[in-house]
Order: structure tokens, then sequence, then C-alpha cells
């Protein structure tokens, strides 16, 4: 995949036209690294009715978003509320990668990885992971 994937090759790969930020290849594979550390250590939260009760309890983190769920209705709600708490998120191309790297046997359409403890092995890329979603995100100009 390229860092600016054609609309051709996201229809081909099912990937949503919302899905945006999408993952490159390096920042996916980053992601799912991090997924996999999160869940060893019990600091995550997979799929929609468990992020959304974890944002609505305000709970911190980064959110991974599967850019081929369907239909898409049903995780466009989330990265408002993301918006909202200033929890940085991203989409990936694949619920099936995501679920495997979250050492599930089924797709995945979304998990928050709550921010680590500071003695968490997994917080060094937590923080690069974040800074570099929090530099892919568009922002809106909301002061008109």
């Amino acid at each position: 995949m390229s860092a600016a994937m054609d609309v051709e090759e996201r229809e081909r790969l099912g990937i949503s036209k919302i899905a945006v930020p999408l993952a490159d290849e390096k920042m996916m594979k980053r992601c799912y690294k991090l997924v996999k550390k999160a869940v060893d250590a019990k600091m995550s939260r997979r799929g929609i009715k468990e992020v959304v009760k974890a944002l609505r309890k305000k709970e911190k983190g980064l959110l991974i978003i599967a850019g081929n769920v369907t239909p898409i209705e049903v995780i466009t709600h989330v990265p408002i509320l993301c918006e909202e708490q200033d929890i940085p998120y991203i989409y990936v191309p694949s619920k099936a990668d995501l679920g495997l790297a979250g050492a599930s046997k089924r797709p995945t359409s979304c998990m928050l990885i709550l921010t680590p403890k500071p003695e968490a092995e997994y917080q060094e890329l937590f923080d690069k992971v974040k800074k570099q979603i929090i530099k892919r995100t568009p922002t809106w100009d909301t002061t008109v």
C-alpha cells in the first residue's frame, strides 16, 4: 500500500471513504504491534459496544478503527466521541487483521488502547504511535 492510497485501491479492499486518517504500511505494523502489547497487558477495549462504554466512562488512550466495517454506520459515531474527548484515532484497512493482532479469532471493528501506566512495557511505543496519529489527523476550524 502506498502512503496515498488511490480510490480504486480503497474500493478494491472495501475501505470506506470516511476512513481518514488511514494508516500506511509502516504505521499499520506499529498499530498492530501496539495492540498485541496492550492486549498482553490487559489494557485494551475491543469492539464497538465495549469501546463506546469506555469512552462514555472517560477512559483515555488511542483508538484504532477498521476501515472495512460494513455497514459503516455502525462506527460513524465513534470518531465524534473521540474528538469530543481529545482521543486520537486512526483507521487500519482490515478488521480481520485488527482482530488477529488483538488475539481474537473474530474480526474486530475497533480497539481502544488505554493509556499505559508509567512502568508499562509498551509506554514508549504508545507515545510514538500517538504522536504520529496526532500528526496525521485532520483538524477543522470550529471558530467560524
